[in-house]
């Protein structure tokens, strides 16, 4: 199996492709796609995604886009462990929590600090009526989880900090201490620290 990923280590879309595939232990090679440097208009990329953004997904020579489809999709290719869950109330909730941030609080360079904090809230506001156990869902994380934690690196891009929002860094504190989620942090990308943080 041949998994190849176009990303960019400030992405958090590509944080979330690269959280699930290490959760589900799939081995991959990943492809900086500087995109404040313009390379997702370069020619040789518009030829892999013609929507020229981050992340693409590439197994066995079949092209995906969108983190929400790519971890669906692994999901599907390799169904343990489980990124949704079985049961289908549960699979429907999993997958609102994570278009909450996917859909709704997409544009945070562009809207800044306000909508990250509306999704921290609303987040906070999800998950104090549903205690995690230890993870959104469950005894294991899944989309939910990787999703809230993305929100979360945007947070932290930004430098808000989450002492409001206690819920949400109990359940992101857990999933960080996890080395599939710590090892896919923007921070700890190999052209974040080429580049010496100057982006």
């Amino acid at each position: 199996m041949s998994i190849k990923v176009y990303g960019f280590w400030r992405s958090i879309a590509s944080f979330r492709v690269r959280v699930a595939l290490k959760l589900k232990a799939l081995p991959f090679e990943e492809t900086s796609i500087d995109i404040l440097q313009g390379e997702q208009f370069k020619p040789g990329y518009d030829d892999v995604n013609p929507e020229h953004v981050v992340p693409t997904f590439v197994h066995d020579g079949h092209t995906l886009y969108q983190s929400l489809a790519i971890m669906e999709y692994l999901d599907d290719i390799k169904p343990s462990p489980r990124l949704l869950p079985d049961d289908i109330k549960e699979r429907a909730y999993a997958r609102s929590l994570a278009l909450m941030t996917i859909a709704d609080a997409r544009a945070i360079e562009e809207w800044g600090a306000h909508w990250t904090i509306e999704g921290l809230e609303t987040y906070e506001r999800l998950l104090s009526r549903r205690k995690p156990s230890p993870f959104a869902l469950g005894a294991t994380p899944g989309i939910a989880d990787i999703c809230i934690a993305g929100q979360v690196v945007g947070a932290q891009y930004l430098k808000i900090g989450l002492d409001a929002f206690p819920s949400v860094k109990g359940l992101t504190d857990r999933c960080f201490k996890m080395p599939e989620f710590a090892t896919s942090h923007p921070f700890e990308q190999p052209d974040y620290k080429a580049a010496g943080a100057q982006h």
